[in-house]
């Protein structure tokens, strides 16, 4: 039986904790759809795995540094499952990050997420070494704020802001002609941060991170590695499934695969600028989509 000063102590810790987590709801503001992985403990680690070519090493290790200055999630680099970069086969239960040239076929990066229930099983991360090979993207400016963005995706965040033209906001998940700024979108920000405190306040009953479907048959869905995002450019023709939103006249789209069985894919893309011209007799892609 608690006394009345136990109880009267017991309130009080409730309402500092209550004030604590009141201003990280309130500001955090771009979650996706409330996805987020499953985890009964209250921070959890995610593997991202190295499938990138030399080129991007420091880069994934820049992004990965930084998302895991969150309270809540750290992410750790581990050895690639993927034996065909171009494929990029996912691995329930982590991040598989891929990197090869894909060709002059219109995206900078592309973001997948595996969902059953509202609870994300894997994920991958495309990055397009045939534009980051070209002039203007080939820089450090382009390349830690796509990859961070990417990754940042798979955690279940949205974008901050998806207007090219508007003023950096110092995140990665804000679209930018100028990810140098001032401020530069290399990395996240406390937004950022805070998104992720809001999204995974609660714990979950099930356990998507670092399950994987032969272990636990009974709690994680298969890998769904029949839906791979290889020449899937042309809408109608690949695995994407439906066009659910455009925007910035078409270089920033979302797409949904109903794999049935309440599970779904979505693909998050960049499309390179269309004003960029792809090497003499190749198609940028923008005209096929």
């Amino acid at each position: 039986m608690y006394t009345g000063l136990q109880r009267k102590l017991a309130t009080t810790l409730l309402f500092l904790v209550a004030l604590a987590v009141l201003p990280t709801i309130a500001f955090a503001s771009h979650s996706w759809g409330g996805y987020h992985w499953g985890r009964a403990s209250g921070s959890f680690t995610l593997v991202l795995g190295d499938n990138v070519s030399t080129e991007w090493k420091y880069y994934l290790q820049n992004a990965s540094t930084e998302w895991s200055l969150s309270s809540v999630l750290t992410t750790e680099i581990g050895t690639g499952n993927v034996t065909n970069p171009k494929n990029c086969k996912p691995t329930s239960g982590r991040v598989e990050v891929c990197a090869t040239t894909y060709g002059f076929n219109g995206w900078l990066g592309v973001a997948q997420i595996w969902i059953s229930g509202g609870h994300i099983t894997q994920g991958t991360v495309k990055l397009n070494n045939t534009y980051f090979n070209t002039a203007k993207y080939n820089t450090a400016g382009w390349k830690n704020m796509v990859i961070c963005q990417e990754i940042g995706h798979t955690f279940g965040l949205d974008h901050q802001d998806e207007d090219f033209s508007n003023g950096n906001l110092g995140s990665c998940m804000d679209y930018t002609n100028d990810p140098l700024g001032p401020p530069n979108n290399e990395y996240p920000n406390q937004h950022d941060y805070d998104q992720l405190n809001a999204i995974y306040l609660h714990l979950d009953q099930t356990t998507t991170v670092g399950q994987t479907g032969s272990t636990d048959k009974g709690r994680v869905p298969p890998p769904f590695e029949d839906a791979d995002v290889e020449d899937a450019v042309e809408v109608g023709t690949g695995q994407w499934g439906k066009l659910i939103r455009s925007t910035n006249g078409g270089r920033t789209e979302l797409f949904e695969l109903d794999l049935g069985a309440g599970r779904k894919l979505f693909t998050r893309v960049i499309w390179a600028d269309p004003e960029d011209e792809a090497e003499p007799g190749q198609d940028n892609g923008r005209g096929r989509r």
